[in-house]
C-alpha cells in the first residue's frame, strides 16, 4: 500500500518497542530457569524467518492478486513508501502467530516465537529499506544483497526472493547472481 513517511517508517519504532515489552514480559513468565530455552526459541525462530521471508516473497508477493499488483508497483516505483501498514502486519502476527501459540502453549512460548519472528522481520525491513535507500561500499554484504536484489528488480523476478540471504534461494534453485 502507498504509506505516508510516518506509516512507513513506524515499523522501526513499533516494532522494537514491541520486541522489548515481549522479551522482558516472556522471560519473566519463563523464569530463569527456562530463559535460556526461551533464548533458543527466539534464536530458532530468527532463523526460521528467513524462511518465512522467502516463501512469503516468492509465492505471496508474487502469485496472489492486489498484493502481486501492490508489489509491481514497488518494483517500478523502489524509493516509493509502498509497503504493508504497521498496524496490518502487526495485527497478523497476532492473529496469526502470537495467540494460536499462546493457545497452544503458553505465554512465555509464544512471547519468544514471536520476538524471533518480529526481529527477523525487523532485519528484513531494514536490510530492504538500506539497499533501495543507501549506496554501501562495494566490498560490504549489504553491497552485495543489494546486488541481488536488484537482479531481482531489474532481471529476473523468478529469482532472488531472499532479500536478507542467499540460502534459501540456493536451497530451492531460485539464486541467480
Amino acid at each position: 500500500m502507498q504509506l505516508g513517511l510516518i506509516g512507513y517508517y513506524s515499523d522501526f519504532v513499533v516494532y522494537p518497542l514491541v520486541i522489548v515489552i515481549l522479551a522482558v514480559a516472556g522471560l519473566a513468565e519463563a523464569g530463569e530457569h527456562d530463559a535460556p530455552g526461551w533464548i533458543g526459541t527466539v534464536v530458532a525462530c530468527l532463523v526460521l524467518w528467513t524462511l518465512t521471508e522467502y516463501l512469503l516473497h516468492r509465492f505471496v508477493l508474487h502469485h496472489i492478486p492486489y498484493i502481486k499488483d501492490l508489489h509491481d508497483r514497488h518494483h517500478v516505483e523502489e524509493r516509493s513508501p509502498v509497503g504493508t501498514p504497521t498496524w496490518l502486519s502487526l495485527g497478523v502476527h497476532g492473529l496469526v502467530v502470537f495467540l494460536p501459540v499462546w493457545l497452544l502453549a503458553d505465554f512465555a512460548t509464544a512471547s519468544a516465537v514471536s520476538c524471533g519472528l518480529m526481529l527477523g522481520y525487523l532485519w528484513y525491513i531494514t536490510i530492504h529499506h538500506l539497499i533501495h535507500h543507501r549506496h554501501p561500499a562495494h566490498s560490504s554484504y549489504l553491497y552485495t544483497l543489494k546486488r541481488r536484489h536488484a537482479v531481482h528488480h531489474h532481471v529476473d523476478d523468478n529469482a532472488n526472493f531472499g532479500v536478507t540471504s542467499i540460502f534459501w534461494d540456493r536451497v530451492f534453485g531460485t539464486a541467480r547472481l
